[in-house]
């Protein structure tokens, strides 16, 4: 038996959500359900790159990230209109790996960038209806879609008053209730998604660290596209935490309860250790 369980912080009733970077364990859902399909591969090179989609997806190809170059933070900070994707990967230095494919890791949004682009062109979809067609229509979620404008961010649950532009995450930006947060993650645990080799091979995490100060993490690694390791009361998780402007994200599945259970808590806050402590109460309430 498994159980499904979803919250916000503060309890309020529920639109969508941001997911934030929970959108990466989707986007590696999608890539892998092409591989499923005979479309992509998981271990030759990626688009004649030095890297296969297996790296990119474990934060393991050695790809630049931009989140923290001080130019994005201050275009961010000022409001501007995003960068176009050219200008993204020459301020980021896209075409210098930072190590050899394989040989450390490195939390990139410009890798899960690369995936979102490679499933949008062997799809020929934009990526919202290729991530639907893909993944959330055998799920039956309806709530989720990509958060395209300002606007959109707007409808959300606590609105969007730094006016922030979502076209700043590069790799897109999911919104969706809650419930259907946890439901799509408990769906691909149970196997719902993915054939079993392949959802084996997304639940293999390489350890990148042990306990985390001020976080629930007594072990943390990282499979493909998912958070994974053990906290400290619940056990073994597999999931995805997430933060941006005004709000944070946790979705994380528990196996080692006697029910195991999928839990997705979000809060308007800053630290995200504030979801992930409220995922694990919830699993063992």
């Amino acid at each position: 038996m498994h159980e499904l369980t979803d919250a916000s912080v503060d309890c309020a009733p529920q639109p969508g959500v941001p997911w934030w970077s929970f959108t990466k364990t989707v986007l590696a859902a999608a890539a892998l359900r092409l591989v499923a399909q005979g479309r992509l591969a998981l271990d030759e090179p990626f688009d004649c790159r030095p890297f296969t989609l297996r790296q990119l997806l474990q934060h393991r190809a050695g790809v630049p990230d931009y989140g923290a170059l001080p130019a994005y933070r201050a275009a961010v900070q000022n409001g501007e209109k995003p960068w176009n994707a050219m200008q993204l990967l020459d301020y980021a230095g896209a075409d210098r790996l930072e190590f050899e494919p394989g040989h450390d890791w490195g939390y990139s949004n410009i890798g899960y960038y690369l995936v979102r682009r490679k499933i949008e062109d062997i799809t020929g979809r934009n990526i919202g209806s290729a991530l639907q067609h893909l993944v959330f229509d055998a799920l039956g979620l309806a709530s989720v879609h990509i958060a395209a404008t300002a606007g959109d961010l707007a409808k959300t649950l606590w609105g969007n008053p730094g006016g922030y532009d979502p076209g700043w995450v590069y790799h897109g930006l999911l919104v969706g209730t809650a419930s259907d947060a946890a439901r799509f993650l408990h769906g691909l645990i149970l196997g719902e998604v993915l054939p079993s080799h392949l959802l084996t091979e997304m639940k293999t995490f390489v350890a990148i660290g042990g306990p985390i100060q001020r976080r629930p993490w007594q072990i943390a690694g990282y499979g493909l596209g998912l958070m994974a390791g053990r906290m400290t009361a619940a056990g073994s998780a597999l999931g995805h935490s997430g933060a941006g402007p005004g709000s944070v994200s946790a979705v994380y599945h528990f196996n080692d309860l006697r029910t195991p259970r999928t839990v997705a808590a979000f809060a308007q806050a800053e630290d995200e250790s504030i979801t992930e402590y409220e995922v694990e109460r919830l699993a063992l309430a």
